[in-house]
């Protein structure tokens, strides 16, 4: 399916909780001099209005980056996640929102590279126009992520950050996301992975990150944030959460400071919570 627009969801919940959690990642891989990679599985348009076209017809960046925007008592990891997005807003009011190729690019060096894929028509030329002033750092094509990051692996540096994050509209992405992962684990084991997933009523979305511990990956990290309750009616995403593979050891810690102010802040109801378990003893 190629319906999905992430342009009708930028900068909600779960933009929030994985865009904090990639900076984390690329400011520790930025620690050592060696250059990495980022790829970007399904790197959408790049950048979002907040103020015209999709965004305004849902609004979710409201109860997302929204409520963070104007608060004055941010944990440092979120603070260095918003502002990236102030840098997006200069005039001080929330009119753009960064996809995740954006945020990556922010966080990279000169001898650091972005690998892009998007499958979407419209969205592959949007985050070509978005990204061509970025130079011969930005490698985008517009094909299958999946297959993108099967060809890219393993880096020439040794040393890379992808985030795969379909839409899971297709049913057939739970599956894709794991064959994907077993396929790169294999070429290149030592890489960090970012897996998102959406908290849905179905099967398949509760059963992903059980799947994913099945992987050959000794060290993981998984975080989930619930900001409502499911619907009685079974319809429509209360939460999302993230399967780290070779996350750096600071990021638990971070996540214990962090959660419990994102399920304040953006919680929308008691069921509001969070999840957090690491295969670290």
């Amino acid at each position: 399916m190629l319906s999905y627009r992430h342009a009708f969801h930028a900068g909600n919940h779960a933009d929030v909780l994985k865009h904090f959690v990639l900076v984390e990642l690329a400011r520790h891989l930025g620690q050592k001099d060696a250059p990495f990679w980022y790829a970007d599985t399904h790197a959408g348009a790049g950048l979002y209005a907040l103020d015209t076209g999709y965004a305004t017809k849902l609004a979710e960046y409201v109860d997302g980056i929204g409520r963070l925007w104007s608060r004055d008592d941010l944990p440092e990891a979120l603070a260095a996640y918003v502002d990236l997005v102030r840098k997006l807003n200069p005039n001080g009011k929330l009119t753009a929102y960064p996809g995740s190729p954006w945020i990556a690019h922010q966080m990279l060096r000169e001898q650091d590279r972005l690998r892009l894929f998007e499958l979407h028509t419209s969205d592959s030329e949007l985050l070509l126009d978005n990204f061509r002033e970025f130079g011969r750092r930005s490698l985008i094509k517009a094909s299958d992520g999946f297959a993108g990051l099967k060809a890219m692996l393993p880096p020439p540096p040794r040393r890379a950050l992808v985030l795969i994050d379909p839409s899971y509209e297709d049913k057939t992405d739970y599956k894709n996301v794991v064959s994907a992962l077993q396929d790169a684990l294999q070429r290149f084991a030592t890489g960090v992975y970012i897996i998102w997933y959406p908290q849905l009523p179905r099967a398949d979305s509760r059963q992903l990150p059980e799947k994913l511990k099945l992987l050959p990956a000794k060290n993981w990290l998984h975080v989930s944030l619930t900001v409502h309750a499911p619907s009685e009616e079974g319809f429509g995403m209360h939460g999302s959460g993230l399967y780290i593979i070779n996350p750096p050891w600071t990021l638990h810690a971070t996540l214990q400071q962090v959660m419990p102010y994102l399920v304040k802040v953006l919680g929308q109801d008691p069921g509001a919570t969070f999840r957090l378990e690491t295969s670290s003893p």
